[in-house]
């Protein structure tokens, strides 16, 4: 197919009257009910401890669905129809090397948390090898986050521009104030609380949506078999022994176990939701059960993708966006009728709200301002500066979100970030938790060379100079800082021998 340009002054006409008075009652109340749940669970901040932890007194199924919400986000929403429309269902199989990494940060990363009491999983680190290394895992989870979630907000940002005519400008400076607000009024309850709102909204918007598709296919789900399936867009696995191919069932289970092991481990933005309940139990609950939400959910978004690619198929005289990162904004737009459009369009509001900010503040008043620059405060001044924490960022990813404009198929490129980063992270920490060796700035000379040796390797693997595939690029970073950090341990850090 091929993507028609249209002229954005008439897009813009379009837009005026694409949406009524329905659907906007149905975004208000949608938002509105995002601002009541965090009023009432984010009251009465007392100290960091209820700022980042919220006490620890979250329930089980909360912190799983604000998990759910955060591992979905945008990248979810728009970017797995647009993968479902130009391509077929083998991101599924990236979920079986997500589930295996599930189990192990359950069984082998929450125990330790939880038995230091972190309320940052940096301050781990501390524990185990020294301030040093806690400090660099900090770093690198600023910038590796700031980057990952700035192209989640951009992924919101589109779809919103897109479906109201707004700027990208507009919907960044809007959305980027509604979560400072409530997250710096609420903190992580408020966040968390808010999380497993979005999810049910996740689920019930995407749902309508394929109902509606259904309904405009002639022939139904057979008739969807009988288009997508002769075309590929209905496969799942790949068991080619390509190296260079990043899609194939090897390299995206091995990419999806390293890399959400990164992300779920040693990524303060997921496992700050886990460190909310009370016991290690309960939170080894919350991520196991992530698996039955997360899969539906994965699933009900890439099938949009598939019954997009046939609903266009049955009508080619409909005009079709510039670029397939915008398919499911297009098909809001142009197709679905009064009260769908609030719906969906809610739905990416929502996800475009929620955000990193909470975690990192909390990292960065924990692991850094907290031990270097102000150790005697109060904590009314650490809480003070927490919530300025909130705002700086808030400005930061709403700059970094603009800047991904070039980007292409933002679920891809969103991996690829944390395929240089996550492993100089993960490394380490797996070499916390499997050995006993004595290692701390040996730790910070491992991760700053696997994370220049990846990148290095990422720029050659996408513009084709070696043949090896990006989705591999987590899995060597990971085992080189692994081994570095082994070497160097007793050759850097002889006095704590």
């Amino acid at each position: 197919m091929e993507f028609l340009k249209m002229d954005e002054t008439s897009v813009t006409l379009k837009l005026v009257g694409a949406l009524t008075w329905i659907d906007f009652a149905i975004l208000a109340a949608a938002v509105g009910i995002l601002f009541v749940i965090a009023y009432f669970s984010g009251r009465k901040e007392k100290d960091t401890q209820d700022y980042f932890l919220g006490s620890r007194k979250v329930p089980t199924i909360i912190a799983c669905l604000s998990f759910v919400a955060t591992e979905v986000s945008a990248v979810t929403i728009m970017g797995n129809p647009a993968t479902g429309f130009t391509e077929n269902w083998q991101y599924l199989q990236f979920f079986i090397g997500s589930a295996a990494a599930r189990i192990l940060v359950a069984f082998l990363f929450i125990p330790v948390f939880y038995k230091y009491n972190c309320t940052t999983i940096y301050e781990f680190l501390k524990h185990r090898f020294g301030p040093e290394t806690q400090y660099a895992g900090s770093i690198f989870f600023l910038l590796t986050r700031l980057v990952g979630s700035s192209v989640r907000l951009y992924a919101a940002c589109l779809g919103v521009s897109i479906i109201l005519g707004w700027p990208l400008t507009q919907s960044l400076i809007l959305f980027t104030l509604i979560s400072i607000v409530f997250i710096g009024f609420g903190g992580i309850k408020a966040v968390v609380w808010t999380g497993a709102y979005e999810t049910l909204v996740f689920f019930l918007a995407g749902g309508a949506v394929a109902v509606y598709l259904l309904s405009q296919i002639h022939g139904g789900l057979t008739e969807v078999h009988h288009i997508a399936g002769p075309a590929g867009k209905l496969s799942i696995f790949n068991f080619n022994l390509d190296l260079n191919n990043p899609t194939t069932f090897w390299a995206g289970t091995a990419n999806a176990f390293f890399i959400c092991l990164a992300i779920f481990g040693t990524d303060q933005e997921l496992m700050q939701r886990l460190l909310t309940v009370e016991t290690r139990r309960s939170s080894q609950k919350a991520i196991i059960s992530t698996m039955l939400a997360a899969l539906p959910l994965t699933i009900l978004y890439l099938s949009l993708g598939t019954l997009l690619f046939v609903f266009y198929h049955q009508h080619p005289n409909l005009p079709l966006p510039k670029e397939s990162k915008e398919i499911l904004s297009w098909f809001v737009l142009h197709s679905l009728p009064t009260g769908f459009k609030g719906l969906i369009l809610a739905a990416i509001i929502l996800a475009s709200i929620d955000s990193p900010l909470s975690s990192l503040s909390s990292s960065f008043v924990t692991d850094i301002y907290r031990p270097l620059i102000n150790k005697t405060a109060s904590e009314k001044h650490y809480l003070w500066i927490s919530r300025l924490g909130v705002i700086a960022f808030g400005l930061i990813l709403a700059s970094l979100a603009y800047a991904c404009q070039p980007v292409k198929n933002v679920l891809w490129f969103a991996f690829q970030v944390v395929s240089v980063t996550g492993g100089s992270t993960l490394g380490i920490f797996l070499l916390g938790l499997l050995t006993k060796r004595v290692s701390n700035k040996a730790n910070i000379a491992a991760m700053l060379t696997s994370a220049i040796a990846m990148g290095i390797l990422l720029y050659l693997s996408i513009t084709k100079q070696i043949p090896l595939a990006w989705s591999w690029i987590i899995v060597i970073g990971t085992i080189l800082t692994f081994i570095l950090g082994y070497i160097l341990g007793p050759l850097m850090d002889k006095e704590d021998l």
